[in-house]
């Protein structure tokens, strides 16, 4: 008899995952390898998933909600597997941003995680992350999940213009991204600026910052140094910083010039139309 690793269900969304899909799966009477035909997969990963060596995708979660009849249940649990393999220090401000009305964010390196290809993720996170990359990208990109509800929170993205000069994994990589912001102009709920540099100083010269906003809950402000984020509802922080804001949003290019310059500098700088089906300013 192969040794079974007993899991925890109380130490972690990922071990409660794991322990929940065996004991499902055995209340169905499949071996791993039947549910995984089942579901499209092997037999072994499976077992990894049971064992928590392997973090679960979001389609295998759904799959195995089909295959089981479990209405779902997984499907609700993987997100907080998910979210629990974001940096520790980080998981606080994924929830408040999952419940937030309204998020306005000033960007001045990099493009902001929610409008992040996976590519361009894949190479931002590959910096420090080698051993758990496939599940920090995967926590990323599962994060943007909230701009795709019926009700999505109003995003107002100011990108200072050196974003989109950083070269982040490549030509191809960087000529995908600024193609994914395109489309994002078309977007009800989404505004995006570019802040060029001709503006010289600004209101935002410290760094990135978020601000959100909730129905019923005070507003709350976020940055981020190398290795911790910092929340705060300060009153006077939530102000200075929204007027702040507000003036960021004034220098800015309006977001038809803000499209414009994206569009140039996709074919200039990363040397290729925008494929067919790409959205196009004039």
């Amino acid at each position: 008899m192969p040794n079974i690793r007993e899991l925890d269900p109380s130490a972690s969304p990922l071990d409660y995952f794991g322990f929940e899909l065996r004991r499902k799966r055995e209340e169905a009477g499949l071996t791993q390898g039947e549910l995984g035909g089942c579901i499209f997969c092997t037999g072994s990963l499976v077992g990894q998933v049971e064992t928590a060596r392997k973090v679960p995708t979001r389609e295998f979660a759904e799959r195995v909600d089909a295959a089981l009849g479990t209405d779902g249940e997984f499907s609700r649990l993987v997100g907080l597997v998910l979210r629990s393999q974001l940096p520790h220090w980080f998981q606080a401000y994924a929830e408040m941003e999952a419940r937030a009305t309204y998020i306005s964010t000033y960007q001045c390196q990099l493009v902001y995680g929610l409008l992040q290809t996976e590519e361009y993720a894949r190479a931002v996170l590959g910096v420090d992350q080698t051993d758990r990359l496939d599940e920090m990208v995967a926590a990323r990109m599962d994060r943007q999940r909230l701009l795709k509800r019926e009700q999505p929170p109003v995003l107002y993205v100011v990108l200072d213009e050196s974003a989109l000069h950083r070269q982040i994994g490549g030509r191809d990589t960087m000529r995908r991204q600024l193609a994914h912001l395109l489309g994002c102009f078309d977007r009800p709920w989404t505004q995006l600026q570019v802040l060029p540099f001709s503006v010289g100083e600004h209101a935002a010269m410290m760094g990135s910052f978020n601000l959100l906003r909730f129905d019923d809950d005070p507003d709350v402000h976020y940055s981020e140094s190398y290795d911790a984020g910092h929340m705060t509802a300060n009153p006077q922080v939530i102000r200075e910083r929204s007027v702040g804001y507000a003036r960021l949003q004034a220098d800015a290019l309006s977001p038809k010039e803000s499209a414009a310059l994206i569009a140039r500098l996709m074919e200039e700088r990363y040397g290729e139309q925008p494929e067919s089906g790409e959205r196009t300013v004039a």
